[in-house]
């Protein structure tokens, strides 16, 4: 039986993502007291930006200050950058931004990555410390281990989405947002502030004054997205992973090569669940506060190419890394050697952003070589990345879906006996060897049908995914249209026996793949 300890207090082993009925409980709460109050804007935004605090604690424990530290540098910093009216001290405070800013990521990212490189190089030894422990076993009293640092969940988020704030500002795309409480409201916002999408102030910052309005239409909109959102993430994502692919992704060797290339296929549609099923219930619920967040994800495994991915996958931030970092490193204006290195850099970076390990770097290395390749073709043949038709484009889709899928191998790969931050960086990249070495020379097709049939739930939730996910786009929305034209009570009947059929495949509450990110 839960008490208010349990309700009102962080228990790491169990934080409120929006797969825990915990979530939805107080979900309805907000809801029930935002009818009442929503008509004033101030009260309303100040209603929400103490709940999403709370969400944020319940979801991290004490990292919650570096939210409301990383609020207050930007806040003031965007001002001192405003209220300037010499160049030099612009760039002086909007250097003095990106260092606070990138110095608190790196330093919850980075810092094992950084310490074990120079004590393997010096002979040092080098022990990073976790200060907020610190802090937090000063205040309460606790016994936290302060030698242990963990980056909290979605610090990577929040930081890109403060950065883009201050770099407007620099770029007079953006003035300043008077109130620090609106500002602190649309920088901890709950429903995209652990796994995105990356919201821009440009964007988000307008709503904050707007009246509430939101249409019949968007309201059926964002409870399909919710309820979509959670059978991606449940029925797909967890039931996949658990079932099927973190046991080939532990222990390659022990499987056939036949499962490893369906684990490989299993946690592309996975990865892709996971994270859109994240993004639709974020956008969903944030709908259902009167808030716009932009689409993440668009049909990415029906891309042409790996530009066509890349205007598809995680939306908000591969534009965030194109006008925040490609561009500034030159994008496309000093000519095309500079062009393909910066697209290489970009990408590589992306990598890094993902964490400070060699398998992030290696994909985000192979994803910026694609690139750099496809507009190196691009400018060879004269072609304008006009979209074939026929077996052309499935040809061009086949092979973008396998580079992609290939990719990911790197990117989920973890030896099990390393944990989280081992120094041996290369035990990973040796994982996806070993999952090649099964494919090519022990697929052993003779037991093919043999697995087919023992996995028959598994490859028949992968088939149907997948199928799902290549529908033309017009066909999804006539699905959504039938949701929205039934009437309510037909509506309530469904979700509940979604619901149900939810609860009878669930496993352990399995944290959003992007959470760690």
């Amino acid at each position: 039986m839960l008490t208010l300890k349990d309700i009102f207090s962080f228990d790491p082993q169990h934080p409120m993502i929006f797969t825990t009925p915990l979530f939805w409980v107080f979900f309805g709460a907000v809801l029930l007291i935002y009818q009442f109050i929503y008509p004033n804007h101030t009260l309303r935004n100040v209603f929400l930006l103490v709940f999403s605090v709370f969400f944020y604690y319940k979801s991290v424990g004490y990292f919650f200050v570096l939210l409301i530290l990383t609020a207050i540098i930007d806040y003031t910093m965007g001002w001192q950058i405003y209220r300037t009216q010499t160049k030099w001290k612009k760039k002086v405070f909007i250097v003095l931004s990106l260092c606070l800013n990138l110095g608190l990521l790196s330093y919850f990212k980075y810092a094992y990555f950084f310490a074990s490189i120079l004590n393997e190089t010096f002979g040092w030894h080098l022990q990073p410390i976790d200060y907020l422990a610190v802090w937090s076993n000063a205040w309460t009293g606790g016994k936290l281990d302060i030698f242990k640092i963990i980056a909290p969940a979605g610090i990577s988020f929040y930081t890109f989405q403060s950065i883009s704030y201050s770099v407007d500002i620099y770029r007079g795309h953006l003035t300043p947002v008077k109130s620090f409480w609106d500002f602190a409201f649309f920088v901890s916002f709950f429903p995209q502030l652990v796994a995105g999408p990356i919201v821009r102030a440009v964007d988000f910052v307008p709503q904050i004054d707007k009246p509430y309005k939101v249409s019949a239409e968007e309201f059926n909109h964002a409870i399909y997205l919710i309820v979509g959102g959670l059978v991606k993430k449940i029925l797909v994502s967890d039931y996949l992973a658990a079932n099927f692919v973190d046991r080939v992704f532990d222990s390659p060797e022990t499987y056939t090569g036949f499962e490893n290339l369906m684990a490989v296929y299993g946690y592309t549609i996975q990865i892709y669940c996971d994270f859109s099923g994240y993004t639709d219930m974020a956008i969903g619920v944030a709908l259902l506060l009167g808030f716009r967040l932009t689409i993440n994800f668009l049909s990415p495994y029906s891309a042409v190419n790996i530009t066509d991915f890349w205007r598809r996958w995680h939306i908000s931030l591969s534009t965030w890394l194109r006008d925040y970092l490609y561009i500034s490193l030159g994008g496309n204006r000093k000519g095309k050697i500079r062009q393909y290195l910066n697209l290489f850099i970009t990408m590589l970076l992306g990598g890094l952003w993902h964490g400070a390990n060699l398998k992030f770097i290696i994909w985000g290395g192979l994803h910026g070589l694609a690139l750099a390749f496809h507009k190196l073709w691009m400018d060879i043949t004269g072609s304008k990345n006009k979209t074939s038709t026929g077996l052309g484009r499935f040809i061009a889709q086949f092979i973008t879906f396998h580079f992609v899928a290939f990719c990911w191998m790197f990117f989920r790969a973890r030896d099990p006996d390393q944990g989280a931050w081992g120094v041996d960086w290369s035990k990973d990249v040796l994982m996806v060897w070993r999952m090649l070495n099964r494919i090519a020379y022990h697929f052993e097709p003779q037991l093919i049908i043999q697995q087919i049939i023992a996995y028959r739930l598994i490859f028949l939730i992968m088939i149907t995914a997948y199928l799902i996910h290549w529908l033309q786009r017009q066909t999804k929305e006539t699905f959504e249209g039938w949701f929205g034209a039934v009437p309510d009570f037909v509506k309530a009947a469904i979700i509940v026996c979604i619901i149900m059929a939810l609860y009878q495949v669930k496993t352990d509450t399995q944290p959003f793949i992007y959470f760690q990110f």
